[in-house]
């Protein structure tokens, strides 16, 4: 199922890009079907590692923190899976992330901020969640859409600006060119955001469940959830991206002063999330 939301994903970005090329114009049009072709095979292969670069996530290992490295190893056995790289993010707003196209290729991710914030029991909880994630097989469409939307993005930034100063319009061209130029730039933005809305939120529940058995600890992963929801609304993010929310355990634009952003959450209530956790009985 995941591969085919995946392919479908690609199928999306692929006509919406050329659908744009063909509004701008002839010139335009060649070009954008070779970076589609490019940012499909880019974003399948190597979106992991676009997203870790993104954040700016350096690699730990034993030897830089044993006792973070030794949690994740730890549960990686309880929940069957290969050792994931772990990934160290200098942000002081607590959260995390998992990456990766399968379980042989995977990375958790945390801030600076989530392991100030939180005791042990509640990273184990954290942690937990994230190898769910590898476990569920879910990394690969999130990690692929969230790129998919950033590229979107930043490709009709770069067309906005072209359109305003007239690059590459010729002389002959019709001036509808440019009107399409300027409604892919409107346009596309609000198309990455339906991208990242394709993802259901339902891996967030799965996540969860499946954490909680992992760590067999579903008060760890509440109580972690109700301090990052305080925390992720009191505290900006340096490092995370709209186009990128959707990866995080919590919304990192959750606080004040963006609510808009909050109307197209990928993430369910955080209060719902906790309420579910805190009815579950293991061994069921």
């Amino acid at each position: 199922m995941n591969q085919l939301k995946t392919i479908f994903l690609m199928g999306m970005l692929s006509t919406v890009m050329i659908t744009a090329g063909a509004a701008i114009g002839q010139g335009a049009f060649y070009g954008i079907v070779v970076l589609t072709m490019l940012m499909n095979v880019g974003a399948y292969f190597f979106s992991d590692r676009i997203v870790l670069a993104m954040h700016r996530g350096r690699q730990i290992t034993r030897d830089d923190d044993p006792h973070l490295y030794g949690m994740v190893e730890s549960l990686a056995g309880r929940a069957d899976l290969p050792m994931p790289k772990v990934y160290w993010i200098d942000d002081p707003q607590p959260n995390a992330f998992a990456t990766g196209r399968n379980p042989q290729n995977a990375a958790v991710a945390v801030t600076a901020g989530l392991m100030h914030l939180l005791n042990d029991r509640e990273v184990r909880g954290v942690i937990a969640h994230e190898l769910a994630h590898i476990k569920n097989r879910d990394t690969l469409v999130a990690t692929v859409a969230s790129v998919i939307a950033g590229v979107v993005t930043m490709v009709a930034n770069i067309v906005q600006w072209g359109a305003i100063f007239g690059v590459g319009r010729s002389d002959d061209e019709e001036e509808g060119g440019g009107l399409g130029a300027l409604a892919f730039a409107f346009l596309a933005p609000i198309a990455a955001t339906l991208i990242q809305l394709a993802i259901s939120r339902s891996r967030e529940f799965m996540a969860d469940e499946t954490g909680a058995r992992i760590a067999d600890d579903p008060e760890g992963l509440a109580r972690a959830l109700e301090k990052l929801a305080m925390g992720t609304a009191r505290i900006a993010p340096v490092s995370a991206q709209p186009a990128t929310a959707s990866l995080y355990i919590a919304n990192p634009f959750s606080g004040s002063g963006r609510s808009v952003l909050n109307l197209f959450s990928t993430h369910p209530a955080m209060e719902l999330r906790i309420s579910k956790l805190r009815a579950m009985r293991l061994g069921a």
